[in-house]
């Protein structure tokens, strides 16, 4: 993910995403400025830390007419709870670094500039782990994250592509 808060597929279910959750060593995500389009990726990690001044936001679903159903409600529910999630998709509203902290989504909140550094240092300390530990750790961290994708998302993108459908041929009619 980008500064812009861009990635480069379409949701957990996208081009490489599946294979994301099947990297077999701790993942750390450093964030710095605005995630706010299929942070989902994000939450697949092990550990993320995020700059002061990094938010979380979900604009391309609900905001914009479509269902979350992509692995968004799914991935944030995980790390945050229900409840939130289901706030958090269907305000308008990012949640800053503070927020996505005390949400237990974030596990660091760096100065602005430090997020990347800060990850390598716990990069390097995770290195220093015999590496069966590290990989079965990873594995076993993701377990029950993997089998709620699985479970979920398919009935979730189905939900997505028709409100895609449907406001798709409303948008037409206006045309």
């Amino acid at each position: 993910m980008n500064q812009n808060g861009r990635s480069r597929s379409s949701g957990i279910v996208g081009h490489d995403a599946p294979e994301y959750p099947n990297i077999r060593v701790p993942v750390i995500a450093a964030i710095e400025g605005r995630a706010h389009i299929h942070s989902e990726y994000i939450l697949l990690s092990n550990v993320i830390v995020a700059a002061e001044g990094a938010s979380f936001h979900d604009m391309g679903h609900y905001a914009a007419g479509v269902v979350p159903g992509d692995g968004i409600f799914t991935t944030w529910s995980y790390r945050a709870g229900a409840g939130r999630a289901e706030a958090f998709l269907l305000n308008a509203q990012p949640v800053t670094a503070a927020v996505a902290r005390e949400w237990g989504v974030v596990a660091e909140v760096v100065p602005d500039g430090q997020a990347l550094g800060r990850a390598q240092e716990l990069a390097r300390q995770y290195l220093k782990a015999p590496e069966v530990a590290r990989r079965n750790t990873r594995v076993h961290f993701i377990w029950p994250l993997k089998q709620r994708i699985v479970q979920e998302v398919g009935y979730g993108l189905s939900l997505e592509g028709a409100s895609a459908a449907a406001l798709m041929k409303a948008t037409q009619a206006k045309s």
